[in-house]
């Protein structure tokens, strides 16, 4: 079986390599590495957008929560379905239309001064390793479960990996790897869905019923999980305003030619996406009744491996060819959705490190495309070392909960900052320094202090932070915005910056 196994493995793997090989030949340019050329599709990025999104912790830990805890659970993925909204409706277009690479692009169009791209670089790069860490723990535990390697080896494997696709293909590379990697997590999650609910004659509402006879009516009541009466409310208000302050998300939409075609974009990423969150509720409680909460917790306390226990079980039990096929196909793919998913954010990171922070702080632009792309190539390298020594560090913690804290800084920093940069005429640099530093602060902070990872001994008794810390956020921009005086200059120009946003046209 763990040759089956390590075969499927190889097998996914190689199909990725071949893509970054074909993604190297045509990747030479600064643009071609951050934006892939800026000539992806609607339905091509649609694609990468939902393979970004569908990450270890919608794959994995959504699934786990909902397992675990039941409706409570499945509020981490019915809530991102908001999200998309307010990106299609709000941010799509402008981020479009004022960026190039990286959101430090976006705020500095607004306020031309290297403090406040530096601020930017601080918030990404914050976020993007807050994000990766899940990503990391949840392949560690995949890799242990299915192979027996130890955590520490799977880890580091990974981190290798996402180096590779990103060092030499880019953004191409990159987004070819989520389209394959969200093309087969979509047809195994309709596989799996079509396999339980024939176990319960497609009647999805007998599979609720049972759950409350195995577990108790608190399987399909609030508080099971999210105990204080708030944590639903700022859940919600995380994951519909932070999916919009992620960098690796947001400069997806510098891949494609225009603003039209970056709305569409997030057409099919609602469609795309949000079918597959809905499924996971399906999963999280199929996998409470088959499998078992115990038994789920036996191998994995943080409920990441729920999902392919579930398959295993689904397809015979453990040690039949048919469980053991099915689990190891699952494992697979959820690995590629690691990989694909770590190898965006790398290049998020690095971009960040290399375009605002090189080229544009220290070398104040004056360098040649070819040192830009080498930069962030050695910035790949150190980046990859340092998300896999703090993946190292998370084994057994639950990804979805992992992920809330990277999403409530992006919510809490990065927010507040896009969005009065392109809407608020009197914001400047000090209000883009006093947001980024204030909200990360502020959920960072909240979060450590939380139940997520101080359990009964917290202090702040809400999981998610957001609630308070994205209006923290808001105030240190508005602050920061007062404290630093009147930028005349930068205020003469809020017409035009406005204009171009909405319409990615220039005023003469």
């Amino acid at each position: 079986m763990k040759l089956l196994t390590f075969g499927i493995f190889v097998l996914i793997l190689s199909l990725t390599l071949v893509v970054t090989y074909w993604a190297a030949r045509r990747t030479n340019t600064t643009s071609e590495f951050y934006a892939a050329g800026g000539n992806l599709s609607a339905k091509e990025n649609g694609f990468a957008l939902a393979g970004d999104w569908m990450s270890a912790a919608a794959f994995l830990g959504f699934t786990g929560l909902t397992a675990l805890y039941g409706m409570d659970g499945s509020l981490y993925a019915v809530s991102a379905l908001a999200a998309f909204l307010l990106i299609l409706m709000v941010v799509a277009e402008p981020i479009r239309n004022t960026g190039r690479y990286t959101l430090g692009d976006v705020i500095a169009y607004r306020m031309q001064r290297p403090q406040a791209r530096l601020a930017a670089v601080v918030g990404t790069a914050i976020v993007n390793l807050a994000y990766m860490i899940p990503q990391l723990a949840g392949a560690g535990a995949l890799m242990k479960l299915l192979l027996g390697v130890p955590y520490s080896t799977a880890v580091i494997f990974v981190g290798i990996g996402m180096v590779v696709y990103v060092r030499f293909g880019g953004m191409i590379a990159t987004t070819w790897v989520q389209i394959i990697k969200a093309v087969l997590l979509l047809a195994t999650a309709t596989v799996l869905v079509t396999w339980l609910l024939a176990e319960v004659g497609f009647n999805p509402l007998k599979l609720f019923s049972i759950a409350e006879d195995k577990y108790g009516l608190q399987m399909l009541a609030p508080g099971n999980y999210l105990k204080h009466p708030l944590d639903a409310f700022s859940l919600s208000l995380s994951l519909i305003v932070g999916t919009a302050g992620l960098p690796h998300i947001m400069t997806r939409f510098f891949t494609v030619p225009d603003a039209k075609t970056a709305r569409k974009s997030v057409i099919w990423l609602m469609f795309l996406a949000g079918s597959f969150f809905l499924a996971t509720t399906l999963i999280g409680f199929a996998a409470a009744i088959f499998v078992g909460q115990d038994a789920i917790r036996a191998v994995d306390k943080g409920g990441n491996l729920a999902l392919p226990l579930l398959a295993q079980t689904l397809g015979g039990g453990a040690g039949s060819i048919g469980g053991e096929i099915f689990l190891a196909i699952v494992c697979a793919v959820a690995f590629a959705t690691i990989l694909a998913v770590v190898a965006g954010l790398t290049l998020a990171t690095s971009g960040t490190v290399a375009h605002d922070l090189y080229v544009n702080v220290i070398r104040q632009g004056k360098v040649s495309e070819a040192d830009q792309v080498r930069v962030a190539k050695l910035s790949t390298l150190a980046i990859g070392a340092i998300a896999t020594a703090l993946g190292l560090l998370a084994e057994g913690v639950n990804v979805a909960v992992l992920v809330i804290l990277a999403i409530s800084i992006a919510a809490s920093a990065n927010f507040p900052v896009i969005v009065l940069s392109l809407f608020w005429r009197r914001f400047n640099t000090a209000g883009v320094i006093g947001g980024i530093t204030v909200g990360l602060v502020s959920a960072a902070g909240l979060a450590f202090i939380g139940p997520a990872f101080m359990g009964k001994a917290a202090i702040f008794p809400i999981v998610n932070p957001t609630i308070l810390s994205l209006p923290l956020g808001l105030l240190g921009a508005v602050v920061g915005t007062f404290l630093g005086g009147r930028d005349l200059a930068n205020e003469e120009r809020f017409e035009e910056v406005l204009y171009h946003a909405q319409t990615g046209a220039e005023i003469h």
